[in-house]
């Protein structure tokens, strides 16, 4: 079930619906140096999918990395009770019975490091979301910042992002564009990572940009 993107990338796809669209979900893993392993946006929890996450090693961190994917997070904290729960101090505020450890900020040391650098999409506070950078792969992890679907089945979801310009291609949509406050911020954002060294970019919706990510990721921020 685990598709390997690289020696320590692995990524988990499954089907997921919202608001009558098909967007597909996707949970990244990446293995640590001490071969512990860090998910990134956890997607549903079944046998399946836990045994393929057991057998890659032990469980250390579960990430929400925005205030929009936690629906799994605590069925997943609640089978490793051992692992960090990291996340943004808004979801605390939305889902207060979850279990955080660790609330995520630009500037924090759980671990991880220096293996994978975050940093928060400013200027989108409704959102809250940290982008992920694993300097090993080379691999830039997004969430809700921007899709990538070239194909689904659903005459609602194709419409939508041909109508937001971004359907087969890496784009962001007129409901993330809605929930910007302040442009500036973002702006400044996008800068610091197109400065990091990434080639691979991994959205959580869509398919995975396997080369020329970081002119992808250019490309969808340039209207901010």
């Amino acid at each position: 079930m685990l598709r390997p993107l690289s020696d320590d990338l692995f990524v988990l796809d499954v089907p997921f619906r919202i608001g009558g669209m098909a967007l597909g979900g996707r949970m990244t893993v990446i293995r640590l140096p001490d071969g512990g392993l860090w998910l990134h946006s956890p997607v549903k929890l079944d046998a399946d999918a836990r045994s393929a996450v057991d057998a890659l090693g032990p469980v250390r961190f579960l990430v929400a990395p925005n205030t929009m994917h936690h629906l799994s997070l605590g069925d997943w904290a609640a089978a490793y009770p051992s692992a960090k729960v990291l996340a943004p101090a808004g979801l605390r505020k939305k889902r207060p019975e979850l279990r955080i450890d660790v609330e995520l900020s630009d500037v924090m040391d759980v671990g991880q490091s220096p293996s994978i650098e975050l940093l928060l999409a400013h200027g989108i506070p409704k959102l809250e979301e940290f982008v992920f950078f694993h300097r090993p792969s080379r691999t830039l992890l997004l969430t809700d910042l921007a899709f990538n679907i070239h194909e689904t089945p659903s005459w609602l979801t194709r419409t939508y992002l041909k109508l937001c310009g971004a359907y087969g291609k890496l784009g962001a949509t007129w409901l993330l564009k809605s929930m910007v406050k302040d442009k500036a911020s973002l702006r400044a954002w996008r800068d610091r990572v197109l400065g990091w060294d990434f080639d691979r970019v991994v959205p959580c919706h869509g398919q995975v940009v396997e080369r020329g990510g970081k002119e992808a990721m250019r490309d969808a921020f340039a209207w901010a």
